[in-house]
């Protein structure tokens, strides 16, 4: 009997068969409905991704090579609560990303996130995202995730607007009257972003140019995406803001705080031909003008291809009167500082001011509402607006190729000495001589003694002998300790009495042996990637990287093989005191500087870069603070410091990604004279012709705040880090330096 109790003992006595089998029935429906129930609500799982920049829309995925981009993520449970593991990893073959994220999924709950990852593998990347129980048993899966390449150059433009209409446009094929020919990922893209699939990591941010936010969006946005929209445009971001309600503004301080003008009442304007003549003006801009309007960090090609049709675009735009002559809403604004860009009268349309080493550009009316959303030239109003070239517009005479990453300058400023290369001759000699020994060595010398058979044993000792050679030539030259090298590369960005760091931490790992080693972060802002190889390093990653996401920092583990020397890069960012400070003041044809030491430790190579020039300011003993006046013309031209400086840089790319070699070229030590001149490396020249020179991830390359009016310190602090080493173990070796980099707004001497 399934049941002891005296009362069912009775029922099944009086009713044997008829209750047995209905019993045995209620326990098999039970027992199917549950079962039922547990496939049903594991397969109400919803699981999206989302990759790159873009979402619901023809550019959709949009990344930039070598650059961080967000990947979101929405997992939605309707069934069983259960803990997962969010997997992300990429499919390039011995190196890429492998990212993993735990998150708790209680029944009827929906979770979104995003982390960011870097664009390392260029062209063709394919990503694999998966979702796993607490025991690692597969639940969902999105296997080859694709992306839209946008290359290093070209711009990139997010939107976040109030609706899908009033997403900013750039100038297409079919208004500027060339065909679709040539490469489509040189041309400036847009993408939608949307509040749910915002970032909440500066690093994600970093592969847009700019922009866009409606301020009604504004009031949507999340605390932890508050603080990376504003993190970014300090850093170098810049944003663009679309007013639809003045209260819009002033309800959110950290808008407000922003925002270059004060809003007063709306009113009513009519553009009568002001927009069209500001549109015509753009006819001036060239390839090589305002670079640093374009973006801090992103260069545009040095050479401007020919226009199909020998007349600017811009020029040519023909008007648009039923624009022109319609009347639309503005506010009235109070220009608290920055410069007003377009105005009509006495009335600020658009106003642009420095914010850290980003901007922000605040549009005095909305751009989704009409006229503005039906003006025929709304594109070409986004492109003056970033003083993007008409040129660009026209994709004939664009195949800029190729490119050497910097990431294989600072390996061969960093990593170990205790390796060397093998000559090639040498290569080509040991390989002449395997073969003379393999071949008529051993039949004249079997002939000589008669006795030919015995080849059966003469040539694999030979393999023997030549592998224990090779073995030996390779210990020689490639053996030594555990050794761990770091330099870090540190952007300060003042925030009232304190700082943000936005390090760059490169640190190369040679192991004596086959192993994996564990890395680690705890900073609030941390992502680690392997060394990215370059267009022309093959366009992938050099080395393998498996990190599990913390709610601050990463936990990683990273596998070098025996006498191998890999490159890791950790990119992070957190607040501290300040480490340097400074001021530059023009006076008549001098220059004042004011730079002073706030660490216990003296800092060493202080040089100030200021328009075209470079000071030597020298060392600072701690907490020291010196002020000099020097004659403008003194100090040494930038260009040419670079030039002596980093003319082996392009040498130092092309040994990485040459396995033989000899040592007879200086290698390249990390120093303050290296580290300066890599700080302006675009001073080399950025184009060879069709090909890039170097790829770099955007806001390394400091010279674009040059080109804006601001001054930048460099400082060298050896033997020590700003933070903690991201090695989680004790190599015999180790070594730690840092640069920082202040950027200085020049004050005017009254």
């Amino acid at each position: 009997m399934l049941n002891t109790h005296p009362a069912v003992r009775r029922i099944a006595r009086s009713r044997p068969r008829t209750v047995g089998l209905a019993t045995r029935c209620r326990f098999l429906l039970a027992g199917l409905l549950a079962l039922l129930a547990a496939t049903l609500g594991r397969a109400e799982l919803q699981f999206d991704v989302f990759v790159g920049y873009g979402s619901g829309g023809a550019n959709d995925g949009l990344v930039r090579e070598g650059n961080w981009f967000p990947v979101a993520c929405e997992v939605f449970n309707d069934g069983p609560s259960f803990n997962a593991v969010f997997e992300l990893s990429s499919q390039q073959i011995g190196g890429g990303q492998s990212k993993r994220l735990a998150i708790e999924l209680p029944t009827n709950t929906r979770k979104r996130f995003v982390i960011p990852v870097f664009a390392g593998a260029s062209r063709f990347a394919s990503w694999h995202a998966r979702l796993l129980d607490a025991k690692g048993r597969l639940v969902a899966e999105r296997p080859d995730l694709r992306t839209v390449d946008v290359t290093w150059e070209a711009f990139l433009f997010g939107g976040l607007p109030r609706t899908f209409a009033g997403l900013p446009v750039f100038p297409t094929a079919t208004t500027t009257g060339q065909t679709a020919a040539g490469r489509p990922e040189f041309q400036p893209k847009v993408a939608r972003l949307t509040v749910e699939q915002f970032p909440d990591n500066p690093l994600a941010l970093e592969g847009l140019n700019a922009l866009y936010l409606s301020s009604e969006k504004a009031l949507e946005l999340r605390a932890p995406q508050v603080a990376a929209l504003v993190a970014w445009v300090h850093g170098g971001g810049h944003l663009v803001v679309g007013v639809e309600q003045a209260q819009d503004i002033a309800s959110l301080p950290w808008l407000d705080a922003l925002s270059p003008v004060e809003l007063g009442p709306m009113s009513t304007n009519r553009s009568a031909g002001v927009l069209h003549n500001w549109l015509l003006s753009g006819a001036a801009l060239r390839e090589t003008d305002d670079l640093a309007a374009v973006r801090v960090g992103t260069p545009r090609p040095a050479t401007r291809p020919g226009s199909a049709s020998g007349q600017n675009p811009y020029s040519a735009l023909p008007p648009d009167p039923a624009f022109e002559n319609e009347d639309f809403a503005a506010f009235t604004a109070m220009v608290r500082d920055g410069d007003t860009v377009l105005a009509i009268g006495e009335r600020p349309l658009v106003v642009q001011a420095h914010r850290g080493r980003g901007q922000v550009t605040m549009l005095t009316f909305s751009p989704e509402r009409e006229p503005f959303k039906s003006w025929k030239h709304r594109g070409w109003f986004w492109a003056r607006l970033f003083k993007l070239p008409g040129d660009v517009f026209e994709q004939q005479g664009r195949n800029i190729y190729g490119g050497w990453s910097f990431d294989s300058v600072v390996y061969e400023m960093i990593t170990t000495r205790q390796i060397r290369k093998l000559p090639v001759e040498w290569l080509l000699a040991l390989l002449v001589v395997y073969l003379v020994v393999i071949g008529p060595f051993d039949q004249w010398f079997l002939k000589r003694i008669n006795r030919q058979m015995l080849t059966w044993i003469t040539f694999p000792t030979y393999v023997v002998l030549f592998s224990l050679l090779i073995y030996w030539i390779g210990y020689k030259l490639r053996a030594g300790e555990t050794e761990w090298n770091e330099l870090h590369i540190v952007d300060v960005l003042p925030r009232a009495e304190r700082a943000e760091l936005r390090g760059r931490t490169f640190a190369t790992l040679y192991s004596s042996v086959n192993a994996r080693y564990r890395l680690a972060s705890d900073q609030p802002v941390a992502a680690l990637r392997g060394e990215f190889a370059g267009p022309a390093g093959g366009g992938q990653e050099r080395s393998r990287v498996d990190a599990e996401i913390r709610p601050a920092g990463f936990n990683a583990e990273v596998s070098v093989p025996v006498w191998s020397s890999l490159l890791y890069v950790a990119d992070w960012q957190e607040p501290a005191a300040m480490p340097v400070t400074a001021t530059v003041t023009p006076t008549g044809a001098s220059v004042k500087l004011t730079v002073q030491n706030r660490l216990p430790r003296k800092l060493t190579g202080v040089r100030v870069a200021y328009s075209d020039r470079l000071y030597l300011i020298g060392d600072l003993a701690p907490n020291e603070t010196r002020s000099t006046t020097v004659p403008y013309a003194s100090g040494q031209v930038l260009a040419d410091f670079v030039r002596a400086t980093g003319y082996q840089f392009q040498e130092a790319a092309q040994r990485r990604n040459q396995t033989f070699g000899r040592e007879s070229t200086a290698r390249l030590e990390a120093n303050a004279d290296t580290l300066s001149a890599a700080t302006f490396i675009s001073q080399l020249g950025r184009y060879q012709g069709q090909s890039r020179t170097f790829v770099y991830p955007a806001g390394f390359e400091l010279s674009p705040l040059l080109a804006r009016g601001d001054a930048v310190v460099l400082a060298w602090d050896a033997g020590h880090a700003p933070t903690r080493p991201l090695r989680r173990f004790d190599p015999p070796r180790a070594t730690q330096n840092t640069l920082y980099r202040l950027a200085v707004p020049v004050s005017k001497d009254a």
